[in-house]
Parts: structure tokens; sequence; C-alpha cells
């Protein structure tokens, strides 16, 4: 069941006009079936429009096989629907999908796939937005596609911030004779057994994949152009998130970053003989301001103080099978992995620039950032992964149903009122 109620449905100039009774919700990944489901409960129509073929393709078909997630089941738990009791603490991809899909069915949520948003702006003459899309209409023929607009009084923004990959552009890299992929479509190191193997980027993606490649007996070598923090998943068999999360509770947040370090040195001792250099912010105070989230390392830092993986500085070009770094070193190489991370596709159809910045983030910062003007939302921009878009898709779904609940029985009053005056006529 698609969830729309349609006040008409006519063609427009070519393109199919159909107006929503409820909001028209962009992105069916963890986010927007959040917001779905926050809406169901309080019987407000919607629908939601997914450019994939799938809920949650992010999950689905851009990520690596071993991965898992990072943090704690009850961290990442949508509303109203906790994970199965049999699930490990720590699920893995394929158990989290499992999750999403069963999520999605329990509240009845059916996205409209393989429909892409164009443009959606707001039309101040009449009060309302108008999102503009295509429909892929044929699996043989890309360029086969229907158009619709949708008219509404609300939009959420629930493509989240990882929804296009980010591919820096390096000297040389196109006369690189051998594969370079983005981590998004890496999936295994079986592939590169034997081979040697540069891994751009030393955030969770980059250490996740070089441990992989690791231990898929391929060598390799990972770039950390600047400093990073990296902290135990666990600290003496308890959550370092959940440490955080409890230290935060009772101290200021600088002695809670102290507490964190001092740990992970006991724990790791000195890592910049590694090639690890900490930022001079703590993990938390940087986590707050930059958004950057510190690396919890699930067995890649054994590798590097063992040199199975090779630490090494920036890239200055590459060559047809070699590249060489920004100190001298010259490495030959057969692969490159680019774990250089996601950023948000908002600017290329969201037609508003008040609420969202350059950069496709919310302006204000968490957690005031899910609120714009004439019913404007975002949800999965919070930079606090699971947990964050969880609250912000609560506070959605609330106001929104808040509004929808109050001008339904403004219209009802309405249709009354001119109801009784024709009766006053007879």
């Amino acid at each position: 069941m698609v969830h729309q109620s349609f006040d008409q449905d006519i063609d427009f100039f070519a393109r199919k006009c159909i107006w929503v009774n409820g909001p028209v919700i962009v992105g069916a990944g963890p986010s927007g079936l959040a917001v779905g489901a926050g809406l169901k409960e309080q019987g407000v129509p919607f629908i939601v429009l997914e450019r994939a073929d799938c809920i949650a393709s992010l999950w689905q078909k851009r990520t690596y096989d071993r991965l898992k997630l990072h943090l704690p089941k009850q961290f990442c738990q949508l509303p109203n629907f906790p994970f199965p009791e049999d699930f490990p603490e720590y699920p893995t991809k394929d158990q989290f999908i499992n999750y999403l899909e069963s999520y999605a069915q329990h509240f009845d949520i059916s996205p409209n796939f393989n429909e892409t948003v164009q443009s959606a702006k707001y039309d101040e003459t009449f009060g309302h937005w108008r999102v503009k899309t295509s429909i892929s209409t044929s699996d043989s023929n890309p360029s086969s596609f229907a158009e619709v607009e949708y008219i509404c009084r609300w939009l959420v923004v629930a493509t989240g911030e990882n929804s296009e990959k980010v591919v820096p552009e390096f000297e040389g890299l196109e006369e690189f004779k051998g594969n370079v992929v983005h981590a998004c479509d890496y999936k295994s190191g079986l592939a590169y057994r034997g081979k040697q193997v540069l891994v751009v980027g030393c955030g969770n993606s980059g250490m996740e994949v070089s441990l992989d490649l690791c231990n898929h007996n391929a060598s390799p070598s990972m770039v950390v152009r600047s400093s990073v923090h990296v902290l135990p998943r666990e600290i003496f068999g308890k959550s370092t998130f959940e440490l955080a999360v409890l230290l935060m509770k009772w101290l200021p947040l600088w002695l809670a970053d102290k507490i964190l370090l001092m740990l992970a040195w006991l724990l790791f001792g000195n890592l910049e003989k590694y090639g690890l250099k900490r930022p001079s912010l703590g993990p938390l105070e940087l986590k707050n301001i930059s958004g950057k989230t510190p690396v919890l390392d699930t067995g890649a830092l054994k590798k590097v103080r063992s040199g199975k993986i090779k630490v090494v500085p920036g890239i200055s070009r590459f060559s047809h099978d070699r590249v060489e770094l920004v100190d001298g070193q010259i490495l030959e190489i057969d692969s490159v992995v680019l774990a250089t991370g996601y950023r948000s596709n908002v600017p290329s159809w969201l037609k508003e620039n008040e609420f969202f910045s350059r950069e496709g983030i919310p302006k204000n910062a968490f957690p005031n950032g899910w609120k714009g003007n004439a019913g404007l939302y975002a949800v999965g921009f919070t930079r606090r992964g699971l947990s964050g878009a969880s609250l912000d898709a609560i506070g959605v779904s609330q106001d929104i149903a808040k509004s929808w609940k109050e001008e339904t029985k403004q219209k009802r009053k309405s249709v009354a009122a001119r109801h009784r005056r024709c009766i006053s006529h007879f």
C-alpha cells in the first residue's frame, strides 16, 4: 500500500501532477523510514520517494561485506521498534538490513522506488511545495522515464549526509593503469589477494578496508593526510560510545575527553610513532565542532603496529604503476581504494538557501537543525548517527502531525460552513 491521498491527478503540460494530502518524504533510508513510522502512528498520510530500487540503498548497495554497526544496537534502533533479542551487540550489515526491512513492513511503509527528485521548490503564491521527479519506466532503456510533479504542504528531506561519494582530484590519477574504486564500490579483499593496495583515507571506512585487505593477504598502505583520533571500540568490556555518553552526562566535555584519551593511551600507547597523530582538540569536542567522528578500532590498529598495514603521508602524484608521496617516497601499487567519504546531494535539487548550507547541511546545529520555514524539515543530518536521526524523526513526525490535524480540522469546519450556507438557500 502506498501512503498517498490524491485530491487531483491531472496531466499538466505533459507532467503528471499529484496533490499529496500530507508530507512528501525524500529518501527511504533509516531517517525516511523513521519519519514515516511516526506519521503512520499519528494517522497522517504521506509518500516516500526513493531513487534506488530498495530501502536503505547505502547499506544494501554501497557497503563492504565485513561491515558491522560500530555502536551497540541499543544506540542504533529506530523509534518504537527494538532490535531482536537474539541479534549480537554489534549487528552485521545483513542483520541491520533485515531489521530495516522488518521495520518498513511493521509500519506498512511502501516507498515509490526508482523515482528521483529533480527539483523541489516552495511556491510562495500558493503556499505549497512543488516536487518534480522522474520515474524510470524501463530496466532495459535507462532513458525511458516519466515525469511527475507532487504538490504538498510539507517536505521532509531525509537523504542524509552520505548520499554522494566524494572523489578528490589527484595529479596523474588518470595515468594510473591499475584498478581505482571508491570505498562504496569495495566489497571484499578477496579480489586483491597478493596485491599492493593504496587506501586513501584513515576514517572508519579506511581502517576497516585496510584490515579486510590484510585478512585476505593483500598488502595495504593507508594514506593518513591529517590527524585522527583512534579509540578502542570497547574499554574494559564496555562500549566506548556508551562510556562517552555516561561521562558527558556528569562531566564537562573537556574532562570527558581527557578521560577517554587517557584510557586510549593506556590501551594503545603512543600512536604517533606509527604515523597516527592525534588532533589538538579532544574526540568529543572535535565531533561537536566539525562532525568528524573518531575511529573506533576493530582490529586495524594491531595490524598497523605489526607493520602489516603501512601508514604513509599524503599523495603528491600518481603515474602508471606507482604513487609518489609528499615526503618523496615512491610506492609501486596495483590498486587504489578511495575511502574519501561522502557528502549531501541536497544542493543539487532543493531550491532553497536559508535552511540548508551550500554543503547541503542544515545551518542550525543539533538539536535545532530539523525544522525550517514553510513546512520544510530535515532528518539524518545531525552528524550523530542513527540515534540523532531517530530523535529528529520523532520531532518532525510530531510537528507535522500537529499541523496536519489542525489544518484538517479547519478544512472540515469550512466544508461544514459551506454546507450549512447551501442548505439555508433552500
